[in-house]
């Protein structure tokens, strides 16, 4: 039998009870053993709730016996609490981004490529079944040569603001928060980027806009830029556009498109792990929905975490990988930096092609056909 990788969470914020669900529950190469928090009340709360061990980070730190450590804090603390864990000997898993500043998460890449240490990032929604899907009909030449792709969703940070402050603050701007998940899928279909060019919006002032709370008719200024849009040229020559906008409105519009010689693949909103993907052909009015062949249509949060432990039990490399994880900062940094100088930026990182998922392990088949199979 497969010994499980012991496994603590730090930070019990919003975002962790999805993880520990999943943690604790979906996945059997996981033994979800502890949990910490700056608010200690947090922490007890939730590790009462999952019945797991309430620790602070000198425990987890001290702990030799705790392999992986899935970090769940805000993206402004990701450098210092991640370089931590690794400089303790600690394979890291951590919610999207790993860093919010492209040179930081270089220098966590290879600090963990210089300890042997796996390092790994969110979003790991590219492994779930509509993307995996996507992935092999764009492979399978049904579209034929891919040449272009666009994604673009838009959101109303003016009223989100008001409940999650972040967003308006570094870190929290539309690119980090919700723009990665377009460029994460899109790296894993078409492979790596060379060369981007961007431009984005000056921070802009809002209005605290709710009576019921202390500060309405206050004005304060974003730290961030609310509207980003970039060009990128892939490596295969396939070009991209994006276009990411929070002074918008609910409900939002998502959209992720691959153009290809011989016809259109239009996905689901890579932020959830299901959804449709449909085909229009040549000669088409109408586009096909294609069925996907793989499990986690469902919400699987941790599912780049649960992959990483299975490819440290069978050393191998993990697909959420810094590697990835670093490019796709890379494009947003190379956005922002392209718009503020008025000239392309030419890509410095580059990542292996991640290999699809095993298809076939859908949950409802053979015993002992499940989905988690798909990831060992």
């Amino acid at each position: 039998m497969v010994k499980t990788v012991k496994t603590a969470i730090v930070g019990c914020g919003t975002i962790s009870e999805k993880y520990m669900e999943n943690l604790k529950n979906k996945f059997s190469i996981i033994d979800l053993a502890g949990c910490c928090d700056v608010n200690v009340s947090l922490s007890e709360k939730m590790a009462g709730k999952y019945g797991i061990q309430q620790m602070s980070m000198e425990d987890i730190l001290n702990d030799s016996s705790i392999e992986m450590v899935v970090n769940l804090t805000p993206p402004s603390v990701h450098y210092s609490v991640i370089k931590q864990l690794l400089e303790a000997g600690r394979h890291v898993y951590t919610e999207k981004v790993l860093s919010i500043e492209y040179e930081q998460a270089k220098e966590l890449t290879e600090l963990a490529e210089e300890k042997a240490l796996y390092l790994g990032a969110a979003p790991d929604t590219f492994l779930g079944a509509a993307i995996q899907n996507a992935k092999d009909i764009a492979d399978s030449g049904m579209i034929g040569e891919v040449k272009s792709c666009h994604a673009f969703v838009n959101r109303d940070y003016n009223t989100l603001s008001e409940f999650i402050p972040y967003l308006s603050k570094k870190g929290g701007s539309i690119g980090v928060d919700v723009g990665i998940y377009y460029l994460t899928a899109l790296l894993f279909l078409l492979g790596p980027v060379s060369a981007v060019t961007g431009m984005k919006n000056k921070p802009v002032e809002r209005m605290h806009r709710f009576p019921f709370m202390g500060n309405y008719g206050e004005t304060y200024e974003t730290e961030v830029e609310s509207i980003l849009t970039g060009m990128m040229e892939f490596e295969n020559g396939a070009l991209g556009t994006v276009h990411f906008n929070s002074d918008c409105i609910f409900p939002e519009m998502p959209g992720l498109t691959v153009y290809g010689t011989e016809g259109i693949l239009n996905m689901a909103d890579p932020n959830g792990f299901g959804g449709e993907v449909s085909v229009l052909r040549k000669g088409q009015d109408t586009p096909v929905i294609i069925p996907s062949n793989y499990g986690y249509a469902e919400e699987s949060r941790g599912l780049g975490a649960a992959e990483m432990a299975w490819a440290i039990r069978n050393q191998r490399k993990h697909r959420a990988n810094a590697g990835l994880a670093l490019h796709a900062v890379e494009i947003l940094h190379g956005f922002t930096q392209s718009s503020e100088s008025g000239r392309y930026y030419r890509m410095q990182s580059t990542f292996e092609k991640i290999p699809g998922l095993k298809p076939g392990y859908l949950d409802r088949n053979y015993p002992g056909n499940n989905a988690e199979g798909s990831i060992v």
